[in-house]
């Protein structure tokens, strides 16, 4: 069996930069136990599964497919940057005639759709409460040593811990930290965090970025992830609130490096572009 593969690297318009995805287009069911299993060959922080939900779909014309997202250690109910790229192997890969995608996932249906250079993502929004200090004070100490803490906060929906840095810490203080994946796993004592994000304000006065962050998901097998469409998906709400803006630039400051354009909606969701690069196009040969 041959399995069309994609890699797309997402929130980017440079090959190498962003955050990789492997893609895979499914034209039949797959076993089960296979998807995990080439997610774990592919060994990048996501590979996601398109399949057609009809035996009479049609990844140029039919406009709504099921996603499924792997990391290499196990499937996850979302992934941004996983989705985008998705959307830009049936946009600019296979041409696909549709201006809007819908995917239907373990977060519900996610539209996708081009807007001149960008694909846009219709995530859900999630708000972050506050979260005492006590109870995750080593998981912090573990992260970030003694910097200054300006406020925490926590999503029960995605199990993100948000750890924002005091504003008198500059972009370069965010990049250059060292975080140790051993450390944090250890140190997490409550089983409520899965995912831990580090945040600070931007310099958004002329065209600056609104707030940085950083993405450590070790719970899943991902120490850093270079760009994250669902920590966005909490970020937004939390930025857009202490900003007091619906329309945003976003940059995770991960090696890599990427950029993402927020815009908060009325409804309880948010939109979140980016740009992407294809590097690979193969086949999977089971």
């Amino acid at each position: 069996m041959q399995i069309p593969i994609f890699t797309v690297d997402a929130f980017t318009n440079q090959p190498f930069s962003g955050n990789p995805a492997a893609v895979c287009l499914l034209e039949n069911d797959l076993d089960e136990d296979l998807h995990q299993k080439i997610a774990t060959e592919m060994n990048l922080s996501e590979t996601a599964f398109i399949r057609k939900l009809k035996p009479g779909d049609d990844f140029t014309k039919s406009s709504c497919f099921g996603l499924r997202w792997f990391t290499p250690a196990n499937e996850v109910p979302l992934c941004g940057h996983a989705t985008l790229a998705s959307a830009a192997v049936l946009f600019h890969v296979q041409k696909n005639t549709n201006s809007v995608l819908t995917f239907v996932t373990l977060s519900g249906e996610l539209k996708a759709r081009l807007e001149k250079d960008h694909i846009v993502l219709d995530l859900p929004l999630y708000t972050a409460y506050p979260q005492e200090l006590k109870e995750m004070e080593e998981l912090i100490k573990a992260a970030v040593g003694d910097m200054v803490v300006q406020d925490l906060r926590y999503s029960p929906d995605t199990k993100k811990l948000l750890v924002r840095l005091s504003d008198t810490y500059e972009r370069s203080v965010l990049e250059q930290l060292k975080v140790s994946a051993q450390h944090i796993l250890s140190a997490e004592k409550t089983g409520k965090v899965k995912g831990l994000i580090l945040t600070v304000k931007g310099n958004s006065s002329g065209k600056g970025h609104d707030f940085y962050s950083r993405y450590f998901a070790p719970w899943y097998g991902v120490l850093e992830d270079p760009v994250t469409g669902s920590a966005h998906a909490v970020l937004s709400s939390y930025w857009s609130e202490q900003l007091g803006k619906k329309e945003m630039l976003a940059f995770q400051c991960s090696r890599r490096g990427g950029e993402l354009k927020i815009s908060v909606r009325n409804d309880g969701r948010v939109d979140v572009a980016g740009q992407t690069a294809v590097v690979l196009k193969g086949n999977l040969t089971l």
